[in-house]
């Protein structure tokens, strides 16, 4: 057993302590990709969204054209631009921000569509009680139908039943 043991700490001494995946990347299939080798030349660099701390952004296609490790099928590597410094600082996707930016005011948009709809509805709402408390008002006899279908004229009580509910409308939807 204890031979085991100091075989099993020889071996575990030989491995090493740092993760060799430094690299990750999404393909063109939208999978990620997790490599100790940079990605090809292909993808573009805003699919990289993990690099060694001492990569920039055209080192990693030089080298995987100087050692060989890019694609034979890919053009050949051309020294990319850069990214600002103050975008890889803050960490902030500028389309991100725009797509984000452009879903904000449609979310803003779609708000006062259904602020302008309520205020619509409400006023129709209120259009329509005051015609009908102008004509519980004008003394004419009104006439409804109950729930079997027959017509019964409004007397005084339910007349007065019906104003406070229309007054209450009122209150409510006008003011």
């Amino acid at each position: 057993m204890k031979i085991v043991l100091r075989l099993f700490f020889a071996f575990s001494g030989m491995l090493p302590l740092v993760t060799t995946a430094q690299w990750a990347w999404i393909d063109q299939t939208g999978h990620k990709v997790f490599s100790d080798r940079p990605p090809a030349a292909d993808i573009p660099d805003k699919a990289i969204f993990k690099r060694p701390a001492t990569a920039t952004n055209s080192e990693p296609r030089q080298a995987a054209a100087n050692t060989g490790m890019a694609d034979s099928n890919a053009p050949p590597a051309v020294a990319v631009k850069p990214v600002a410094a103050t975008s890889m600082a803050t960490g902030i996707d500028k389309d991100l921000a725009e797509r984000k930016k452009k879903d904000d005011l449609a979310q803003a948009a779609l708000r006062t569509a259904e602020e302008e709809r309520i205020k619509k509805g409400k006023a129709e709402s209120c259009q329509r009680a005051q015609l009908a408390q102008k004509q519980l008002t004008s003394g004419m006899r009104i006439a409804r139908m109950n729930s079997q279908g027959e017509r019964e004229v409004m007397d005084d009580a339910a007349r007065a039943v019906e104003s406070k509910r229309i007054e209450s409308i009122i209150t409510s939807d006008c003011h």
